[in-house]
């Protein structure tokens, strides 16, 4: 009897982790697409300015002079250029985010011996973040492979364009069948740098910015809600939002180069008989980028990223813990 009842017990439980992922899913994926219809063509902004910056021309003076030539030369199509596959990687990241935090932070719990509900110390956050990050790396640099590529397609050169721009889907196939499964996870070190860094200052922000509008409210009025208001998760996450992008905003900006370089510095012809150049790494990347523009090249697009990033964050958390607070 004993061991029906806890089989029976065991059976809910997984069916109850089930519907939490489920619902982490859920949820992080509808705040991503909402996140990211408001911010693509900010971010069609930062990586044109990023992959120009091993230019010997640059094509644009600055963000305003990216967005204003955009629609003045392709109109409102070319601001969402490519939107399909940040879409895609929006859903997957942040279901991947929330989902991997949540799990991550479930199991410093349970490796600390704290209750399932217990509230983690912010080195504890900042750790399960970072995991969360890591893992999602993973799932987002073959999206944004294909993201990076279709955003800057327009700036190829007129004499180096063979037949009508390609889409995501021929875009992803092209660099399946050019350089393998691998060629996918070009600029991963960037990715993963980024996501593990700026996630754990993402996540770790934003909890403690609600963390202080929370205890400055209870202060005020014992008996209040320890919910956070809509308000809340929304100034907590703009401030995630800032703090995500420019921790480790110049390993963005080398990933971009990486994988752009392909179609942007395509004049750099090998001569006959002569073999390729090495692929780009990471590290060389850095150095090249450096010595041509310096800190201000790896810095480039960072101004209207951080800028965006803001009421972008902030739609996600205030989506993300609304949709918590009202399903649960």
């Amino acid at each position: 009897m004993d061991v029906g009842v806890t089989v029976e017990q065991a059976s809910s439980w997984r069916q109850s982790e089930a519907f939490r992922a489920a619902k982490e899913l859920a949820y992080g994926s509808t705040a991503g697409i909402l996140s990211k219809i408001f911010e693509h063509p900010f971010d069609l902004t930062k990586v044109r300015l990023q992959s120009q910056v091993l230019d010997a021309t640059a094509r644009f003076s600055g963000p305003i002079d990216c967005l204003t030539k955009t629609w003045k030369y392709e109109g409102f199509r070319g601001l969402y250029r490519g939107l399909p596959a940040p879409i895609v990687g929006a859903m997957a990241e942040n279901a991947s985010l929330f989902l991997s935090y949540d799990k991550f932070k479930s199991l410093i719990r349970h490796v600390t011996h704290q209750p399932p509900d217990a509230q983690l110390q912010l080195y504890q956050l900042g750790i399960a973040a970072a995991g969360a990050g890591a893992v999602t790396s993973f799932l987002l640099t073959p999206i944004e492979l294909v993201k990076c590529k279709m955003q800057v397609q327009m700036l190829v050169d007129p004499a180096h364009r063979v037949g009508p721009l390609p889409g995501p889907i021929a875009v992803f196939t092209s660099v399946l069948r050019t350089t393998g499964i691998k060629g996918l996870w070009l600029g991963h070190t960037g990715t993963f740098i980024r996501e593990t860094g700026g996630t754990a200052a993402w996540f770790g922000t934003k909890e403690y910015i609600a963390s202080l509008l929370l205890a400055r409210r209870v202060r005020k009025d014992p008996a209040t809600s320890k919910e956070l208001r809509p308000w809340e998760s929304a100034v907590s996450g703009a401030c995630a939002g800032a703090a995500f992008n420019f921790v480790l905003f110049p390993a963005d900006t080398v990933k971009s180069a990486m994988q752009t370089e392909e179609e942007l510095r395509v004049g750099r012809q090998v001569p006959p008989g002569q073999p390729p150049p090495p692929r780009a790494t990471f590290l060389g990347t850095f150095k090249a980028m450096y010595r041509a523009q310096g800190l201000r090249g790896l810095y480039a697009g960072c101004g209207i990223t951080v800028a965006r990033s803001i009421p972008s964050s902030a739609i996600i958390f205030l989506t993300y813990d609304g949709l918590k607070k009202y399903f649960g």
